[in-house]
């Protein structure tokens, strides 16, 4: 039975779930930072997904990354996968811009996070919402 990390959940808020992966947005809102968790048990490293999994993981990483991308205006998509913290396999998907405080170094640990209100919270959402209707059962 799939369940989220303690501390994903604790550091994020729901977005909603696509086929495999439960969409979550980091609630940071320093960084348009979005976070990929496959709805699988037990899975902490990308090979540990079957072949199906890993296809459909990679297409909704890219399709997310390019339309946060084209509906936010990022200057760059950063996309990894680390788990050094925590262990269940998650995919980052993370709108850099020129302006932002870390940039062009890494988002991780460089200030503390700011969360969102949560009127920035609903016009993320309704943006989303907007161009990934029939893709995302979107969460409240």
């Amino acid at each position: 039975m799939f369940s989220l990390d303690p501390r994903l959940e604790q550091d994020t808020l729901l977005v909603g779930d696509f086929p495999l992966c439960r969409l979550l947005l980091m609630n940071d809102a320093q960084y348009l930072w979005f976070i990929l968790v496959p709805r699988r048990e037990a899975v902490s490293e990308l090979f540990q997904l079957d072949i199906s999994d890993q296809q459909q993981l990679w297409q909704e990483t890219t399709a997310l990354a390019e339309i946060v991308k084209d509906s936010f205006g990022a200057d760059k998509m950063n996309v990894a996968t680390l788990g050094n913290v925590v262990s269940q396999l998650h995919m980052h998907v993370i709108a850099r811009y020129r302006i932002d405080v870390a940039w062009p170094g890494p988002v991780w640990g460089k200030y503390p996070a700011k969360p969102y209100t949560s009127e920035q919270v609903a016009s993320i959402r309704d943006k989303l919402r907007t161009v990934l209707a029939d893709q995302l059962r979107f969460g409240e």
